[in-house]
C-alpha cells in the first residue's frame, strides 16, 4: 500500500509544480504584452514626467 501511495505522489507533485511554472509563465507573458502596449515600465510619479516633459522640449545643440 505504501508503495502505490508513493507512485501516485510523484506524478501528482510533478503535475502541481508544472502547473505553477506554467501559471507563472503566463503572468509574465501578460506583464510583458501589457507593458509593451503601454510602453511604460512602471508607474511615473509627477517629478519623472516632469523631467521628461523638459528633456523632450529642451533643444539639443
Amino acid at each position: 500500500m505504501a508503495q502505490n501511495s508513493k507512485s501516485v505522489l510523484l506524478p501528482m507533485v510533478a503535475a502541481a509544480v508544472f502547473a505553477g511554472l506554467g501559471r507563472m509563465v503566463l503572468q509574465k507573458v501578460k506583464a510583458d504584452r501589457m507593458a509593451r502596449e503601454t510602453r511604460v515600465a512602471g508607474p511615473l510619479d509627477e517629478k519623472t514626467r516632469q523631467w521628461i516633459s523638459d528633456v523632450v522640449r529642451t533643444p539639443r545643440h
